[in-house]
This record gives C-alpha cells, structure tokens and sequence, in this order.
C-alpha cells in the first residue's frame, strides 16, 4: 500500500476472503513486548527527565507509558509524528479520533492515516504531548545519527531526535532520551539522504 493503513486494510480484506488469522499491529501483548526497551532504558536511566518517542501505529509510545507507569516515574513522554502525517496530533489535540491524509516521502514509518482507538486513549492519557517534524528535520537526524553513531536510521527512528533537536534549547541541562528505532530503509534512499547538504 501507499501507506500503513492501505496495508492494513488490505492485509484485513486478505484474512477474510481467505480464512486466514492475521495478526494484529496493536495487541496487548505487543506492547508488553515492545515496552521492554523501555523497561532496560529506565532501569538504566531512572531519573530521566524526558524521552521523546516516534508514533507508527502506536505500540512503542504505548509501551514507554506502561513502562513508565509500572516503575511509577515522572519521566515525560513526548510523542513524535511527521508533520506530514498528523493524524495522531490531530486526534490527540482534539480528544478524539481523527483521519487525516498522509504525504511523508522519508517517514514511512509514521505513516498512519486512522489512529487506532485504544492507543490513542493511552497516549492521551500518558503522553504529555505530540511534536510534528518535517521530512527535512529527519533527514537532518537520519544523517546526524549515522555520522556520530554510525547508526542507520529510517525516517521514523531519526523522528524522536528531529523533535529533541527542534527543541533542543528548552532541554539543555536536562537528562533525554530519543528513541531510534528501526533501519527499514532502502539503499538508495538512504544514500539520497546522506548525500544531501542539509
């Protein structure tokens, strides 16, 4: 698909017609998996004062807010999403779920046209905002974190650092964390990427 929900919709329509089980994005035990990265930073880290986390489907910032929550800390917990593909802040500003188009080239990831429910009730409740960078800010990171850390990052895992770095003055002398996650990126676009003079 186009994005993440022509995929889904899609992978929906494939289970039906064929009688096939298909495995949900959002699950609760998804998200117990997923929030054991967040469970090894904390214990690592435990009085981190803010950790800035890339919004896809939602699992990952859902899994930092239980985290958080089980080991009863006051880190604040910033979601991150395109501004190309707003769905999330939309939805989290409004206090309702809203569809809204998406237009990324670089943040596949991030992709989500229609928040799922019940991650958006998490986040609104555990997050305490949504920041939105642009293709320009993560293609930015995407680069910064391959020449400092040697780490190949997609669109979506460079977005936490494009939102720390966008507000990098407010955090100055403050304990953050981004979350990198993922390296779904193909070759060519990530040559693109490094190649440019940004």
């Amino acid at each position: 698909g186009e994005d993440f929900q022509e995929s889904l919709e899609y992978a929906i329509e494939q289970a039906r017609e064929r009688s096939l089980h298909l495995v949900p994005s959002f699950h609760p035990l998804l998200i117990a998996g997923v929030a054991t990265y967040s469970l090894e930073l904390f214990r690592a880290v435990p009085d981190l004062e803010v950790v800035y986390v890339p919004i896809g489907l939602g699992s990952g910032i859902c899994g930092m807010i239980a985290a958080r929550n089980a080991l009863n800390l006051s880190t604040r917990i910033v979601g991150v999403v395109s501004s190309h593909a707003v769905a999330y802040a939309r939805s989290f500003e409004a206090g309702k779920l809203l569809e809204s188009p998406v237009s990324t080239q670089l943040a596949d990831g991030m992709a989500c046209r229609t928040p799922q429910p019940d991650a958006l009730t998490i986040i609104r409740q555990g997050a305490e905002r949504i920041v939105e960078v642009s293709d320009a800010q993560v293609a930015s990171s995407m680069r910064t974190l391959f020449e400092c850390t040697h780490n190949v990052c997609e669109g979506a895992g460079a977005a936490a650092l494009a939102a720390a770095m966008s507000e990098r003055t407010a955090l100055q002398g403050r304990k953050v964390s981004v979350v990198a996650s993922g390296g779904n990126i193909d070759r060519s676009l990530f040559a693109s990427v490094l190649s440019e003079n940004g």
